[in-house]
């Protein structure tokens, strides 16, 4: 069984449905256009990755796959700035970079440096730092440092990806994340279970930590407030929101300014200042909310 998607263009006012073959028998769990808008990348549950490109002789969208490298699921993929390196995430707890390199659609460039002397479909590298289910993964803007989150409530940083990669971990006592963006080459926020974006920074020396959530104040915990966020934390697991419960009476360190009152599913930046780093972006989650956040009203100036 074969299934099949389509891309919309606009032509003359009306949308058009180009034809996708996918070539897939199991679900596309995540999409996204590479840089230069020529191809995009579909993460599926038949542990492979769709490369798709346009076939101007044909009229459809066509795919090429990456398959037999993943143990599971492909949960997210994310394109680096040269268009041709893809990094993936899977189930099966790990995090990969491919070549993605398709004779007559990529050029070899020096824009693209040595990624553009690799095949389709060779694995740059493979990093098992985590021991759980990976999900979300970015690249920086320079493309320089790729970061990811596992759901043993950890996000990982790496520098240098190749032969001798420099990799740092974050440990936090919060619910897991889903999905991260880079502000700028130094800040990346992330989102997920704990309903809050939570920001993380490098210092001079570049290493990672986490800063703060957004939207909250940040109070000092007492052990009241401790076993509230304990009773609060199985709460949104069960399915339950936790501030039903913990918020009344004041021992919720989330209940000032939230906005999201489920997970965060999805993060999607909008805006960008003059040096290029992101100051407005939105998240929506399984609440049904879409909520728009800007930076600059955040107290994080001194990050940026």
């Amino acid at each position: 069984m074969c299934f099949k998607r389509y891309v919309w263009n606009q032509e003359g006012g009306e949308w058009v449905a180009t034809l996708v073959i996918l070539r897939l028998n199991r679900a596309a769990l995540c999409v996204q256009w590479s840089p230069k808008e020529n191809k995009f990348a579909v993460g599926s549950g038949a542990k492979t990755v769709c490369i798709c490109y346009y076939e101007q002789e044909n009229n459809w969208w066509v795919s090429k796959l990456i398959r037999k490298k993943h143990n599971s699921s492909v949960t997210s993929v994310a394109w680096h700035p040269n268009n041709i390196l893809l990094a993936t995430t899977s189930t099966d707890g790990k995090c990969r970079v491919f070549s993605t390199f398709i004779k007559g659609v990529d050029t070899r460039d020096s824009e693209a440096g040595s990624a553009s002397d690799t095949k389709f479909g060779e694995q740059i590298i493979q990093l098992d730092l985590s021991y759980s289910w990976a999900f979300g993964v970015k690249w920086s803007p320079s493309g320089n440092t790729l970061a990811y989150v596992g759901h043993n409530s950890m996000i990982y940083f790496v520098d240098d990806v190749g032969p001798s990669p420099l990799a740092q971990s974050v440990a936090f006592r919060d619910l897991p994340l889903r999905d991260v963006f880079f502000v700028s080459e130094k800040m990346v926020i992330g989102v997920g279970f704990d309903c809050n974006p939570m920001v993380f920074a490098a210092d001079e020396s570049g290493l990672w930590s986490f800063i703060r959530f957004l939207g909250q104040k940040q109070t000092a915990p007492t052990s009241a407030r401790a076993g509230s966020q304990i009773s609060g934390a199985f709460g949104k697991l069960y399915g339950q929101s936790k501030y039903n419960n913990a918020s009344d009476n004041g021992n919720d360190s989330h209940s000032s300014g939230r906005a999201h009152e489920n997970c965060i599913t999805c993060i999607v930046p909008l805006k960008k200042g003059r040096d290029s780093k992101v100051t407005h972006f939105s998240t929506s989650g399984l609440d049904g909310k879409v909520v728009i956040w800007d930076l600059g009203s955040q107290d994080i100036a001194d990050y940026l």
